[in-house]
């Protein structure tokens, strides 16, 4: 028992040495460590010290450079400041210098103004008392003497404008009067065209009397629908085997004849077929408008010509002026223009085109507002035509003044062609007002004992008092009623003023 307690003592001393050794060995393993990690942190503090110090210098140059930087911003936006003191000093100074001078001035002419004023009202005083003087020694007033010199300067004037206009007159007749009229007779005599007033009501004939009442239908249910399809009036009277139409429109009027001979050839007449039948006709009269417009192009040699001018020429086949059919009156002009402007060098092609065209404006609807001039200058400007052909169209009644050699070509080419025996006919009361206006404006004019118009209204002759009329008061009375009928008339062609100025001396031989 001793021997094991003695044996498990030993062991339990070699195993409390081995803890011991153990501890031992364990102890002086941390101590090294412990001092290694302690040298470490010492290393460690002294690099963070360094770079601490390192960032230290280096904000410190940072910051001196910006201070630097700044400072010299500062010092030159000082210097700036005070060199723009300095000009708006100098400017204010001027404008100090500048002020005073005005006031200077404006005190200067002030004074002037005054003495003017003063120097006027001396004038004034002066005058007022010559006048006095001038009438007490004339032996009449002011407004007396004056009506004296301009009567008196009048009755020279008058003089010196009746030679002046015999001067230009005969000087220009002299230059254009053999080449005006060879080039016009030429051109008429190569164009001879026919002219004859053609009516503006379409009249259709009738098999027999029979078929007004299958126009008219079952209580005049027919004839409405014509009409109200068509927009003509028919009318239908006693007059044997005829029905008339009546419209504004002549494209409307040439439908309804159309539509109305096919109804009467087809014989079938109520209100459904007189709507097919219309519709059909609208299209047959388009296509025959366009046809009549690329013929007529055609015969002119004005090929590739807009859609659009093309359909108003061919409605102009339609449309009459004065009776005469506007399409042929066109053409006329297109050709005689042509025609003198290869007589006078200009360009053909160009002068036929503005003759074509210089009428296009009464293909247009009455509801387009302005002169047919300017309406079909317009038309031709918009679809891109040659600019002296728009300016010929839109002054060949003087709505612009014409500027250039085709305006005035145009300008006598529409003349001739107005101005043919039978081209163009007016009803009675508007010859018999013409006629009468004619007389009315030569008779208002003083000095004019009788006047007459004569030759249908293309010449006035005018009788005056030769003791009131002067042989050159004579040829400006003349200038003036031409003038005056230009501004306050319509007409076709020229009208000719003659004056008439007859002194009779009687004696008796005894």
């Amino acid at each position: 028992m001793t021997a094991a307690l003695v044996a498990l003592a030993v062991v339990l001393a070699l195993v409390a040495a081995a803890a011991v050794v153990y501890a031992l060995r364990a102890s002086r393993q941390n101590g090294q460590r412990s001092v290694q990690e302690l040298e470490a942190v010492k290393a460690a503090r002294a690099e963070l010290e360094t770079e601490r110090k390192s960032i230290g210098l280096e904000a410190r140059a940072e910051a001196l450079r910006i201070r630097t930087e700044l400072e010299d911003e500062l010092r030159e936006r000082r210097t700036e400041i005070s060199r723009q003191e300095q000009r708006i000093l100098q400017r204010e100074e001027q404008l100090d210098r500048q002020q005073q001078d005005l006031l200077q001035r404006s005190e200067s002419l002030t004074g002037e103004l005054r003495a003017i004023e003063d120097d006027r009202a001396q004038v004034a005083a002066l005058r007022d008392s010559v006048e006095l003087e001038l009438e007490r020694v004339a032996g009449m007033t002011r407004d007396q003497a004056r009506r004296e010199v301009l009567e008196g300067l009048d009755r020279e004037l008058v003089s010196e404008k009746a030679e002046r206009i015999r001067h230009v007159l005969g000087e220009a007749k002299l230059e254009a009067d053999e080449r005006a009229r060879e080039v016009l007779v030429t051109t008429i005599q190569r164009h001879a065209a026919d002219q004859t007033g053609e009516t503006s009501v379409s009249v259709v004939p009738l098999p027999n009397d029979e078929i007004k009442g299958r126009i008219i239908g079952r209580e005049g249910r027919n004839i409405r629908a014509l009409e109200s399809a068509l927009g003509v009036d028919l009318i239908i009277d006693d007059t044997p085997e005829t029905v008339v139409l009546s419209s504004f429109d002549p494209v409307r009027r040439e439908v309804a004849r159309v539509s109305l001979t096919k109804l009467l050839s087809d014989g079938r007449i109520h209100p459904t077929r007189i709507e097919e039948v219309v519709a059909k006709s609208r299209e047959e009269v388009a296509a025959r408008i366009v046809e009549e417009g690329e013929k007529a192009l055609f015969e002119l040699g004005l090929q590739a010509m807009h859609p659009e001018l093309i359909k108003l020429v061919g409605i102009l086949r339609y449309r009459y002026s004065y009776g005469q059919n506007v399409l042929a009156h066109v053409k006329e002009v297109a050709y005689l223009s042509g025609m003198i402007a290869a007589e006078i060098g200009a360009d053909e092609r160009l002068a036929k085109e503005a003759g074509m065209f210089h009428d296009i404006g009464k293909a247009v609807d009455h509801e387009v507002e302005g002169s047919h001039a300017i309406i079909g200058g317009e038309i031709l400007k918009r679809l891109g035509r040659h600019p002296d052909v728009v300016e010929a169209v839109q002054s060949h009644h003087y709505d612009i003044e014409p500027s250039t050699v085709l305006s005035f070509i145009i300008l006598s080419a529409d003349a001739i062609s107005a101005s043919r025996p039978g081209a163009r006919r007016e009803t009675l009361a508007s010859y018999i007002k013409r006629l009468e206006k004619l007389e009315e404006i030569a008779n208002d004019f003083p000095g004019v004992e009788r006047s007459f118009a004569i030759q249908a209204g293309r010449e006035v002759r005018i009788l005056v008092r030769p003791d009131r009329i002067t042989d050159d008061a004579a040829v400006v009375l003349a200038r003036e009623v031409a003038r005056r009928i230009e501004g306050e008339m319509s007409y076709p062609g020229t009208i000719k003023v003659t004056v008439v100025r007859e002194t009779r001396s009687v004696d008796y031989a005894k």
